[in-house]
């Protein structure tokens, strides 16, 4: 039953998906890492349904980019870009360590986060019109990849603070099975993407590993360690960065 209560909190706590309440107690943390990648399942699944339903009724480009980029939104109620938000008013700030972890945990929307959401959503909304139909199973694993490396990082780096949501995982997880977890898990997509496009899945792992080594620069470098929020940040990175590779990279290799 503990299983299915990590399960519970990993789903509840990062998506809009309704599931029982239960209670966050050490029993029940062990293992909420390990359910975390269950989300992109229910993710890339949409993209790829909703994604094919719309290209085969004749949508415009620009109403399908629009409602592709507004889906992750609203299964995951925003949580990923609420960090993504905060961290780049944090780096754009170029102060200390200290002023950037304070900068994260305030609740207000600065300037730089505004228009890096906005650079965001619109580098989104031009990338998604140019996804054809090929390209879709692919796109749909790179949100069980971003959230399984992501996983794998909140039980690999260490803690930038004493408290927050990844302090909260990090102490209650199994940390050595959410490792092994996670490398199955990457293991298994990275296989799964090559076989369901070699030009296409390269691309979007290629740029995966382009987007983590930068992760892991800014969190040793500029916040000496992990937080919620840059967990957050990398994950949108990460998704926006392999649909980077894979209709520029790949796009580009399928018309050879």
């Amino acid at each position: 039953m503990y299983l299915l209560r990590s399960c519970a909190i990993a789903i509840s706590m990062y998506s809009k998906i309704p599931m029982p309440r239960v209670d966050w107690d050490e029993k029940n943390l062990r293992y909420v890492m390990c359910f975390f990648p269950l989300v992109g399942v229910v993710l890339g699944g949409l993209e790829i349904f909703l994604g094919g339903l719309l290209l085969k009724s004749g949508f415009g480009p620009l109403f399908f980019g629009a409602v592709m980029t507004l889906l992750p939104v609203l299964v995951t109620g925003g949580i990923h870009m609420d960090g993504f938000m905060d961290t780049m008013d944090a780096l754009s700030s170029y102060g200390d360590r200290e002023k950037k972890l304070e900068i994260l945990k305030d609740p207000h929307a600065g300037a730089f986060a505004i228009l890096g959401m906005c650079c965001y959503f619109l580098w989104s909304v031009a990338l998604w019109s140019q996804v054809t139909m090929e390209m879709l199973p692919v796109i749909g694993c790179g949100y069980m990849l971003s959230r399984s490396i992501s996983g794998f990082s909140v039980v690999m780096f260490p803690s930038a603070k004493d408290s927050g949501l990844a302090k909260t995982f990090q102490d209650g997880a199994q940390k050595k099975t959410v490792r092994i977890t996670m490398l199955v898990y990457i293991a298994f997509l990275a296989v799964l993407m090559l076989s369901l496009d070699l030009k296409g899945g390269a691309a979007a792992l290629f740029s995966a590993g382009l987007v983590f080594l930068y992760y892991c620069h800014i969190c040793k470098k500029q916040f000496g360690g992990i937080t919620g929020d840059l967990a957050g940040y990398f994950l949108q990175l990460c998704e926006l960065g392999m649909l980077t590779g894979i209709v520029s990279i790949g796009g580009f290799l399928w018309r050879l």
